[in-house]
């Protein structure tokens, strides 16, 4: 894959890694909030999936048509970077223990967390089927 394309889903990646922060101060001052924990964790990994998806299909036409294989990378890269941040921050940053970050990994009180990941893997490819390219 061209390095043009890897600094492009840098790029992208960075506008989900904010928007995925917005979603989550959302999901604690509000969503939890008004719904409850549970719920309120779960939509808000149904909202960050959907912006992913939005994202990935708004920024398909920078990328431009690349072979499928391109794509599938882009969705490896966007979670892989995902991974990277989540152990790194959390565990660094925050000072979470290891077990607590993969608390969030396990499907329990509302998380879908790791369907979130799939979407963000899946987007790209996702994006360029839905615009026909293959």
């Amino acid at each position: 894959m061209e390095a043009a394309v890897i600094g492009k889903a840098l790029a992208v990646w960075l506008v989900i890694l904010g928007l995925a922060i917005a979603n989550g101060a959302l999901r604690e001052s509000v969503l939890s909030l008004l719904l409850g924990k549970a719920a309120g964790l779960f939509v808000s990994g149904v909202l960050l999936s959907a912006v992913s998806l939005a994202v990935a299909c708004l920024a398909l036409p920078w990328f431009g048509q690349l072979p499928a294989r391109s794509y599938i990378a882009i969705g490896l890269i966007w979670v892989g970077l995902t991974l990277i941040f989540e152990f790194t921050f959390g565990h660094f940053i925050q000072r979470k223990s290891w077990q607590e970050i993969l608390q969030a990994y396990r499907f329990s009180g509302g998380n879908i967390w790791p369907l979130v990941l799939v979407v963000v893997g899946t987007s790209p490819v996702v994006a360029a089927l839905l615009k026909g390219w293959f």
